[in-house]
């Protein structure tokens, strides 16, 4: 079930909403909880049973972790001491949850490429009778690479002594499986709303914002981010196609995936503030970063930071000399190329974004601060549509053709000239245009909506009506995250 449907929008959320508030309130986590197992296991019921393992896994480990290594259900946990001591029965427990979470992402995520790499290498090696002829094929459940994560922050920042830890299995079920932000973030960590858990405000302030973020989160979506992808697809699925016809439609792809992401964390944070919490921003206007360094900054906040708190840091972080430094930023973007997908390509699109830190520090900042503030926003625009290009081609193979026809290195087949007539329709025009008018201009909706005024809530209400139209009329409809 996505945000962007037509059951979601007038059957789901309206029943949810109704049960939310009308029964009395020591329930809601109840109907909070049972509503958001039935939106994830919509497409598969089966997805249910792994969220409810790695829900239990960190759930108990918490508690032996507050308790010195006992499991206690009746005494309330106390907050450890940050940095005190940890005794062997709580460093087990924390890595129990680790490892468990961890394995089964990796499972889940990365068999299907680990198996068929395994089969490629010992072909090449001549010794393909060794080779898995029935290969198991594993179904990536939806979001989880997401859920894991936000689980596995709950036992970290108890072992920390960041958090207390929850007797209620209920109230973290809640946290593990809240459907706003379960299956494409933003990430939200456990110590970010701990206390919202245990009591949150319901107003009507809140409300309204809640909803004016869900509308304008719709409008980038279905208004922007499917016009933006229609175009992207025409020219990535182009057998052949001309520079210019290159470059338009790897940044049509980087609006595409921009207003879908950011859209989908929009109607996720707006969700939320409808049922009383306040999740973290998740952008910050990337397209207006000065360097690869500030892009990160702006992009996917909720993962540069996890990554940041719970690998960049441990692993020690710019503490230990130079060189130390650039390893760790190298392994930690690798790291998360591969947290966004199973390929070589993902691999390589960390990898290039950790060697653009890593130069970057090196530099002292950026690369190309002697230039004027809009030309540092152009070239990083440029360093992050090249590594768009790994992020959307299906393989290493489609993604160096595509380098190829970006600097008019590939011959251009007979009939390259009229995907021109598919790329250059005046309304694909207009919404790339827009997109770009946006990105570069408009505020982000999470701060435009502190302040709600009528005018304000009427355009997000417009916004809302024409998305709606549009959506009932589209048939491309896809959320680029949902994969991840």
């Amino acid at each position: 079930m996505v945000f962007s449907s037509h059951l979601f929008v007038f059957y789901f959320l309206p029943v949810v909403l109704l049960l939310y508030y009308v029964l009395p309130s020591r329930t809601r986590h109840w109907t909070l909880t049972l509503s958001s197992y039935v939106f994830y296991g919509w497409a598969n019921p089966y997805f249910v049973l792994l969220m409810l393992v790695s829900t239990l896994i960190d759930y108990f480990a918490g508690l032996a972790i507050a308790h010195g290594g006992r499991m206690s259900l009746r005494q309330p946990a106390e907050l450890l001491t940050p940095g005190g001591p940890r005794n062997r029965a709580q460093r087990i427990a924390l890595i129990v949850s680790i490892c468990g979470n961890l394995g089964l992402l990796g499972f889940f995520k990365y068999f299907n490429f680990a198996a068929d790499n395994y089969n490629a290498l010992v072909g090449a090696l001549g010794i393909s009778q060794l080779a898995w002829e029935e290969t198991l094929r594993v179904t990536l459940p939806l979001g989880i690479s997401f859920y894991t994560f936000q689980s596995m922050s709950y036992t970290i920042d108890v072992y920390r002594g960041e958090a207390r830890a929850l007797r209620s299995l209920l109230d973290f079920a809640c946290y593990v499986s809240m459907f706003p932000q379960l299956v494409a973030g933003p990430i939200v960590r456990f110590s970010e709303v701990a206390d919202q858990l245990q009591s949150r405000t319901h107003t009507l302030e809140k409300l309204a914002r809640g909803c004016s973020m869900f509308c304008l989160g719709m409008a980038k979506k279905v208004l922007l981010a499917n016009p933006c992808g229609q175009v992207a697809d025409a020219a990535f699925e182009a057998g052949s196609l001309a520079a210019p016809d290159a470059w338009f439609g790897v940044a049509a792809y980087a609006f595409q995936i921009y207003f879908d992401f950011s859209g989908y964390s929009d109607m996720a944070i707006g969700l939320g503030l409808m049922l009383g919490f306040m999740f973290p921003k998740n952008f910050d206007s990337p397209y207006r970063a000065e360097s690869v360094t500030d892009f990160w900054r702006r992009w996917h906040i909720s993962l540069s930071t996890w990554l940041r708190d719970y690998l960049y840091i441990p692993l020690g972080g710019n503490r230990r000399g130079v060189r130390r430094t650039y390893v760790n930023l190298l392994l930690v973007m690798l790291l998360g190329g591969l947290w966004h997908g199973a390929s070589w390509n993902f691999l390589l699109w960390g990898g290039f974004h950790g060697a653009m830190l890593a130069g970057e520090r090196a530099a002292g900042g950026s690369l190309y601060r002697w230039l004027p503030r809009p030309l540092r926003m152009a070239a990083t625009f440029v360093l992050v549509l090249l590594s768009w290009v790994l992020f959307r081609a299906r393989d290493l193979p489609h993604a160096m053709g595509y380098y190829q026809a970006l600097f008019s290195a590939a011959p251009l087949q007979e009939g390259a000239a009229l995907l021109g007539g598919i790329l250059y329709q005046p309304y694909f025009l207009l919404c790339v245009a827009l997109a770009g008018l946006i990105a570069w201009l408009a505020p982000q909706a999470w701060d435009w909506t502190r302040r709600l005024t009528w005018v304000r809530a009427s355009a997000c209400a417009g916004l809302f009506l024409a998305a709606l139209l549009a959506m009932e009329t589209q048939g491309y409809n896809p959320f680029i995250y949902f994969i991840f």
